[in-house]
């Protein structure tokens, strides 16, 4: 077996407040090691939504999923934190000392004295229509997810679902496809009542389709999608596509890390709205992971609770030294950082 990876502080998740959590530890001094069940950085801002702009970021009036990841990655680069990809957190043991070792799926241990949960819902799985060979089709002409919204210009897109994604995308995409059909079983959306608003009014002018049906089978061969047949009302009719976007929600799962014996509730971790520990000393929990009475799963909420969250780990991380609240322009450690 490898030997352990040793290090100050394990953070669990490299979505936004993952990410964020490396800049605020790293500035009260602490060494960080981030493990991610993905490939890359950034959670569901980059494998949901890279492309789609975010409103409710400070100084941001717009900004991408993928913009605001990488900006992220930037800021904490300055504290040299090693990413671990396609890491999947198995089991937490602590040891004789007072600090935790961490083992992953792939049999990878880790040494640290605090661990950082920031895991949002756990492993992002897509909800899959129960249509026949899809799989064939997945990734080819079928996704779940826009991550380049050009690779649909020219296209013939089918959009299925009735939420927020779904209409959204369908406003999106229908200015540069060759045609764009929305389907959805029912006239009524679970989508915001402005973007509902904008979505028909792009069918009133002609410049998408909104078909109400189920999807019943996928028309192609070798990955490469023709069209879909549907069915509405005891018809059955088909719509040419060459590419399919399925937006029927998804599953999340936490995994082994619920069974850690932390204190849950509702598939989420609890924590205190002080520092945002768990109720096991040296563990936190940050991010769409946690719960706590007034939670808002917000990237916003994520900062804050990454930066009260590092005014606690230090203390973990380094117990002989005084630790003392030090503003981002005041600070000597990233100020040398920064210089270098």
């Amino acid at each position: 077996m490898p030997a352990p990876i040793e290090t100050e502080a394990l953070i669990i998740g490299a979505g936004p407040a993952g990410l964020f959590a490396v800049f605020q530890l790293g500035m009260a001094g602490a060494r960080c090691h981030v493990a991610d069940v993905l490939e890359h950085a950034g959670g569901q801002c980059v494998e949901l939504y890279p492309g789609k702009p975010i409103f409710d970021i400070p100084a941001h009036p717009r900004i991408t999923g993928q913009e605001l990841v990488a900006r992220l990655v930037e800021q904490a680069a300055p504290f040299e934190p090693v990413y671990h990809f396609g890491e999947s957190a198995d089991a937490l043991e602590r040891l004789d000392d007072g600090r935790f070792a961490v083992r992953m799926a792939s049999g990878k241990v880790f040494h640290a004295r605090v661990v950082v949960i920031a895991a949002g819902g756990g492993a992002i799985q897509p909800k899959k229509p129960p249509l026949r060979g899809i799989e064939a089709f997945e990734g080819v002409s079928v996704f779940y997810a826009v991550k380049d919204k050009e690779a649909f210009r020219g296209r013939d897109v089918m959009i299925a679902g009735g939420g927020d994604s779904a209409l959204d995308w369908a406003i999106e995409l229908a200015p540069i496809a060759r045609g764009l059909t929305l389907i959805h079983r029912r006239e009524e959306f679970r989508a915001a009542p402005e973007t509902v608003r904008r979505m028909r009014a792009l069918v009133a002018a002609g410049k998408m389709d909104f078909r109400l049906g189920q999807m019943r089978e996928l028309i192609g061969e070798s990955g490469a999608l023709r069209a879909v047949k549907a069915a509405h009302g005891g018809e059955t009719f088909e719509i040419p596509a060459d590419r399919l976007l399925l937006f029927f929600g998804l599953t999340n799962k936490l995994g082994p890390i619920a069974k850690w014996g932390m204190e849950m509730e509702g598939g989420r971790i609890v924590v205190n709205t002080e520092n945002f520990e768990t109720s096991l000393p040296g563990v936190f929990a940050i991010g769409d992971v946690c719960v706590y009475p007034g939670k808002l799963k917000l990237i916003l909420s994520g900062f804050h609770e990454a930066a009260l969250m590092a005014q606690k780990a230090i203390g973990h991380v380094q117990p002989e030294r005084h630790h003392a609240f030090v503003h981002s322009t005041s600070s000597d450690i990233l100020a040398e950082k920064l210089k270098g």
